[in-house]
């Protein structure tokens, strides 16, 4: 993920035109990508007053087909409007161009259909094709010819990265190479992260187990995505989370190498304590450029020398949880490649229990930082990973003794990767107690409470009652769905399967600026990401973005800094700009696409099994 540093580069890359106008939203909102027959259907009405109003739904044709009363809600302190509601949950004629009307105002079109979200999930996942490192995007496999780039980083040989950092501390080097051919760009730059490559994978391996618990193991089956892989036989899904999984196989340290690294209680002080180290085992944190590059540019374009960065011991729990939960995964397709993950963990996992305190250094130029001072979470997910795979009891010991089992926490990110080794344990066959399972499961379903309790706080709906939207505020919600999700497989309750739409409906349209964040589907989209090569905003040589990327979304954070002309002046929901130039709040990432297609899959293949309940 790009940091404010690149705001000083890119002024430099390219003329600084205008910012673009923001179209006005209009009155009534919603999901512009279309609902489902059978399923929730809500808008939102932005009014100066709470008196009920008169509402009709027309077809394409202009004919009323329903109609009723909204009802008030009162003031929504994250758009700061005051809101009301249209419920026409009981309309189930499917059809395009429908339109919500009040008077003389009308909403965006939109569609009914049984399978509304089938395609944004395909779209969502040929995101991960075209961020692959280290071979050609082939125009047979993208949306468009103009999307069919060059293999960047082809054959990626790196060592550690040696000389000064952006403090001016000298670093040695290691006396070694790895091949990090392969893999995934993290987001708009062309960095590779172990720590958001891990938690983006683990979203969609954890998306295949509950595919097949829901009933619809085949949702990927060989030959729905356009990839190379197609015709092997073997699931989409897989054969693209696979791409992720060996690139952070291939970034760990070989067993009796040394590397000096650098150990800092002070992540503000310059002075480091360097150490040589036996390494094997540990996992470097990123493969990266030395120093930023333009934008745009295409990934074969990059001038820069590429670094191996610094081993710590939370991309070594990453790497060590994503392989256990591919160790079982891959059992019975690819025992091989199943071995050979399952020992890369357990080398991992000793590693880091050896080393339990050697932190990521934010102190280089050129890539994101990704800093987390706090381990213990993404040890017990990977403890949590290996114990499902293995069934061993001192993996057992980790899980049982950690606090996260009770904490309550609905948040998932890559800083916070516990809630993923919860989720895990609740409904992934274990050998964990039955009292103790049923008490994980209880506590996952008491979490999906809270969220619901915070959406009947929201008047967008949303399982998030705050007036603060921060960095990938869209993924925040989006990983919120996915705990309602696995509340909903847990019980089979339609309240939180119709929570998990309700994020879907905000992030494709029905939220105070009357815009979805994915591209390509709705009236009023993106179009201006955030990214390197999907740049045509920057320069028309380039192309603009395929169908299926997720914007970072509203930002309010004053901290950030892109030179963004509504800090200070906008309002939660509000704060966000389709501007290529704006990455606080419209770049992308791999580990926000990966909660889109999570959210979407799961609402695409629980279509008929959820009971319908009164929203």
């Amino acid at each position: 993920m790009t940091t404010w540093r690149v705001l000083l580069l890119l002024i430099g890359a390219a003329p600084v035109a205008a910012v673009p106008a923001e179209p006005s939203p209009g009155t009534i909102r919603i999901d512009q990508l279309g609902y489902e027959t059978t399923g929730p259907k809500h808008a939102i009405v932005a009014t100066p007053d709470l008196t009920p109003l008169s509402w009709t739904l027309v077809d394409s044709t202009g004919e009323p087909v329903a109609t009723g009363t909204t009802r008030p809600f009162g003031h929504d302190p994250a758009s700061d409007e005051t809101i009301q509601r249209v419920d026409f949950t009981g309309f189930m004629m499917t059809g395009e161009g429908y339109r919500l009307t009040i008077g003389r105002l009308g909403s965006q079109l939109f569609s009914i259909a049984d399978r509304p979200f089938a395609a944004a999930a395909t779209a969502a996942m040929s995101f991960f094709y075209q961020q692959r490192s280290g071979v050609p995007i082939e125009a047979r496999y993208v949306q468009r010819p103009d999307l069919a780039r060059a293999a960047g980083h082809a054959r990626e040989i790196v060592t550690c990265f040696h000389g000064r950092d952006q403090r001016s501390v000298r670093w040695p080097g290691c006396d070694y190479r790895l091949d990090a051919t392969g893999g995934w760009y993290d987001a708009g730059d062309h960095g590779k992260y172990v720590v958001n490559g891990g938690v983006s994978a683990w979203t969609l391996l954890d998306l295949h187990e509950r595919l097949a618990a829901l009933g619809d193991a085949d949702a990927f089956a060989d030959g729905r995505l356009a990839l190379p892989e197609r015709g092997n036989g073997r699931d989409d899904l897989l054969d693209e989370a696979r791409v992720e999984v060996a690139f952070l196989l291939a970034m760990q340290v070989p067993q009796g190498r040394r590397v000096t690294v650098a150990f800092s209680t002070d992540t503000g002080a310059p002075a480091k304590d360097f150490r040589t180290i036996d390494a094997g085992g540990l996992v470097h944190t990123k493969v990266a450029d030395e120093a930023w590059t333009g934008l745009p540019m295409a990934p074969a374009a990059d001038p820069m020398r590429r670094f191996l960065y610094p081993p710590s011991t939370a991309a070594t729990f990453n790497m060590v949880a994503v392989a256990a939960q591919a160790a079982r995964i891959w059992r019975q397709s690819d025992p091989a490649f199943a071995d050979r993950a399952l020992a890369a963990a357990r080398r991992g996992w000793e590693a880091a229990e050896r080393i339990p305190g050697l932190h990521a250094s934010s102190d280089f130029t050129g890539s994101g930082g990704y800093g987390d001072r706090q381990i213990a979470d993404e040890r017990f997910w990977a403890a949590a990973q290996l114990f499902v795979t293995t069934g061993e009891a001192p993996f057992r010991a980790v899980v049982t003794a950690a606090p996260f089992l009770r904490d309550g926490s609905v948040d998932l990110g890559w800083g916070s990767t516990a809630l993923a080794g919860v989720l895990t344990l609740a409904t992934v066959p274990n050998g964990l107690p039955p009292d103790l399972h049923a008490v994980i499961r209880d506590e996952i379903v008491a979490r999906a409470d809270m969220l619901l309790a915070e959406r009947d706080h929201s008047g967008y709906r949303l399982p998030f009652s705050g007036a603060h939207y921060g960095w990938g505020s869209n993924s925040t919600l989006l990983n919120r769905a996915i705990v309602l999700g696995v509340a909903y497989q847990i019980t089979r309750n339609a309240a939180y399967r119709d929570a998990v739409a309700d994020v879907a409906d905000y992030v494709f349209g029905r939220n105070a600026l009357d815009r979805s964040f994915v591209t390509g589907f709705g009236a009023r989209t993106t179009h201006q990401p955030h990214h390197r090569f999907w740049a045509q905003a920057a320069d028309a040589r380039y192309p603009a973005p395929p169908p299926g990327v997720l914007s970072g979304g509203p930002n309010d954070s004053a901290r950030m800094d892109d030179g963004d002309p509504l800090k200070g002046r906008c309002v939660g929901q509000t704060c966000w700009r389709d501007d290529w130039r704006a990455f606080t709040m419209n770049e992308v990432a791999i580990n926000w696409n990966a909660p889109l297609v999570w959210v979407t899959a799961f609402l695409d293949a629980t279509r008929i099994r959820s009971a319908r309940a009164p929203g």
